[in-house]
């Protein structure tokens, strides 16, 4: 694609690039080329297809040149594109955050199954903001908080928030640590679940590209998990749902993990321990809640359409949703 690719056709540069991809190992060669294609040119892959037989343009070609060279270098296309659509709607993505895949709709189409009538709901390690911003559209009444520990993470979710969902409040922290006592009716997370060992066999385009932080989950992939199941029930009011995304045969060990929980919030509670420390809580606003220690009292498990377990939800305590 050097000098000579002004007097190429649109089809033959399609051609060439969907080799090259594929020498490289891309899953999908021709809809990634015919995607770079169509922004090199400012059209569509539909107009590529009517457009076939037509001289690519030298200033198209280069372009196209570059973008094939770093889509061969296995850097992930939506990074390249620099945005990637979820639930509809268009979100910046950077290597500062993964890109959203579309599994992680599931934790939202969950979400919203569960606990329909959610009035304070948290997207926990919000990376994009892609849970908050579908939550906060199919949730107008509720108050949507995100957070993430990733200051550069929270940049992009601040712009994708303020373009998609302003009223989203972002909060800095370590996931469940800045917020009081039975602040949400609903909590969704895709925390990083990826276990240390098994980090150097994925794809490249997340092991040498998407964020680490967002990845890596200790020698077992339970780290963040674990971490949520154990301080769920401390901000969950009575009768709100944790829904988690998790890895391809997690899910019964977080199901164990959740039961362990909150054997523990009962003890604490029977030990008349939990109250006095759960007081002194901070809170995204409004006084702190008593302690509830009944435990989670539902569990669902939902597959995606591979037949993986891929969402795990927990409902804590009894009925009651936080007051507004």
């Amino acid at each position: 694609m050097g000098a000579a690719a002004a007097f190429v056709t649109l089809g033959d540069a399609l051609a060439a690039a969907i080799a090259r991809l594929a020498a490289a190992g891309v899953p999908e060669p021709r809809a990634d080329a015919e995607v770079l294609l169509a922004r090199a040119l400012d059209t569509t892959r539909a107009g590529l297809v009517v457009g076939a037989r037509r001289p690519l343009p030298e200033t198209a070609a280069r372009d196209f040149a570059a973008l094939v060279g770093r889509r061969a270098g296995r850097e992930p296309l939506h990074y390249i594109l620099g945005e990637r659509e979820f639930w509809s709607l268009p979100l910046a993505v950077d290597r500062r955050v993964l890109v959203p895949r579309p599994e992680t709709e599931l934790v939202v189409e969950t979400a919203l199954r569960l606990a329909p009538a959610a009035r304070r709901v948290l997207d926990v390690g919000t990376g994009s903001g892609a849970i908050a911003a579908a939550l906060a559209r199919e949730l107008p009444a509720a108050r949507v908080w995100a957070s993430d520990v990733d200051t550069d993470a929270l940049a992009v979710a601040r712009a994708n928030l303020a373009r998609q969902a302003p009223g989203v409040a972002l909060v800095c922290g370590d996931l469940l640590a800045p917020f009081r006592t039975a602040a949400f009716d609903l909590v969704a997370a895709n925390p990083p679940y990826v276990a240390d060992a098994e980090l150097g066999g994925l794809a490249p385009e997340v092991r040498d590209h998407e964020p680490r932080v967002a990845l890596a989950a200790g020698p077992d992939g339970l780290a963040a998990l674990g971490r949520l199941m154990a301080e769920a029930p401390r901000v969950l009011a009575p009768g709100g749902w944790l829904v988690v995304e998790v890895g391809a045969g997690q899910a019964a060990a977080v199901r164990r993990l959740a039961d362990e929980a909150g054997a523990e919030r009962r003890q604490a509670g029977r030990r008349g321990l939990g109250a006095s420390e759960e007081r002194s809580a901070r809170a995204p606003d409004g006084p702190p809640a008593e302690l509830d220690t009944s435990g989670f009292v539902r569990v669902e498990v939902v597959r995606d359409h591979a037949g993986i377990e891929r969402v795990l939800a927990v409902c804590w305590g009894g009925g009651g949703w936080t007051r507004s």
